[in-house]
């Protein structure tokens, strides 16, 4: 004997899953570049030409909101920290030696370091769905940066991109500043300080959000036309 009420319930779940799994995939499909010219639902409201970042970034760097806040006193913890150790390895090494550290933590080390620096913007952008990731660098504005081409980027997605060289360096070094022997602390503690100055430009970025707070903000960057573009949705 067959149950009418079973039958019925199976044929309505074949029918109601694929509409149901459907609208699933949609609400998780990115936006196009396409997609944010319907003046309808969007409307730009920034356009920057690579060759004017420095510009941006020194205007919205010294925007005071509360993400600058946080990001200028850890720049003074950092040299905090740098002006410590400084004080407390002075009279046990040769001024040679402290010499060569101050070195490596000023120059050396930040610009070996430039290359992890970006895949650390990579690796996010790629878990974020980016796929066309290219590297670049502007040596007129000392600038060297991580771009998508044509990939729309919302604000949870270009935060968690910005933040993980920030994070994930100033962690580890931290953790080597106070296991390592003295003057390892030295120039590490000053990397660290150094570090956090060049994350200035990612730092002015996810502050344009903050002063956008409460609003849906997309960014895509065109690589050939070397322009960054920012959408508001409607």
């Amino acid at each position: 004997m067959v149950d009418n009420q079973s039958c019925f319930y199976e044929l309505f779940s074949l029918q109601s899953s694929p509409k149901k799994l459907n609208l699933k995939k949609a609400s998780f499909m990115a936006l196009k570049v396409e997609d944010l010219e319907d003046q309808s639902k969007y409307r730009q409201i920034l356009k920057v030409p690579y060759e004017e970042m420095v510009t941006f970034v020194l205007d919205f760097i010294r925007r005071r909101t509360g993400l600058m806040v946080f990001y200028w006193s850890a720049c003074m913890v950092f040299l905090g920290i740098a002006l410590f150790v400084r004080i407390n390895i002075s009279g046990y090494f040769p001024f040679k030696n402290i010499f060569m550290h101050t070195l490596l933590g000023l120059i050396i080390i930040p610009l070996v370091y430039i290359p992890v620096h970006e895949l650390l913007h990579i690796i996010p952008y790629y878990f974020t769905g980016a796929r066309n990731i290219r590297i670049g660098m502007d040596l007129s504005q000392y600038m060297f940066y991580v771009t998508a081409h044509r990939y729309v980027a919302n604000e949870k997605q270009f935060r968690f991109v910005a933040l993980v060289p920030f994070i994930l360096t100033s962690v580890v070094i931290l953790f080597l500043v106070l296991y390592l022997p003295g003057l390892w602390k030295w120039s590490l503690s000053l990397f660290l300080f150094m570090h956090a100055t060049m994350c200035a430009g990612d730092f002015a970025m996810l502050n344009f959000y903050s002063i956008h707070n409460g609003k849906k903000i997309y960014t895509w960057d065109d690589a050939d036309e070397k322009v960054a573009y920012f959408y508001e949705e409607i």
